[in-house]
């Protein structure tokens, strides 16, 4: 696969608001609605310039400031491409710290709210292992 590296992307006070839309980028209805419940209107420049091309199956790197919507950028392709029917995880997303994996847990869990059957699981350090395997034994996709 290719790699597409996004880079300089303004800060979201620079962005265009007559750019794209979510439904321009070719957002299925289920994760447009999870979106527009979380008040998102329009995509930031890294949404825009990533989520394309993560839904194509290409490898990017992005790079943007923190607050402006990395973990969406990843995450609704990610979300759009998970078979439901499969009860075993399907993506994995490292995170740094614990409190970062339970953030992009929460973050996962609002974005597929109109995704039934959806299941996601944080696994940390510091947690027992037993609460984290039964969890993987009932089904967590990411």
């Amino acid at each position: 696969m290719s790699t597409n590296e996004v880079d300089s992307v303004p800060a979201d006070n620079d962005r265009n608001d007559t750019g794209p839309t979510f439904a321009d980028l070719g957002i299925d209805d289920r994760v447009l609605a999870a979106i527009a419940d979380v008040g998102y209107e329009s995509p930031s420049p890294i949404q825009a310039a990533t989520i394309p091309p993560l839904l194509s199956g290409a490898d990017v790197v992005g790079l943007a400031q923190t607050g402006t919507g990395k973990t969406a950028a990843f995450a609704i392709p990610i979300l759009m491409n998970l078979d439901t029917a499969q009860k075993k995880p399907s993506a994995l997303v490292l995170a740094p710290t614990r409190e970062l994996a339970i953030q992009v847990a929460e973050a996962f869990g609002k974005y597929s709210s109109h995704i039934p059957g959806l299941h996601v699981l944080p696994i940390y350090g510091g947690q027992s292992y037993g609460v984290q395997l039964s969890g993987l034994r009932r089904g967590a996709h990411v």
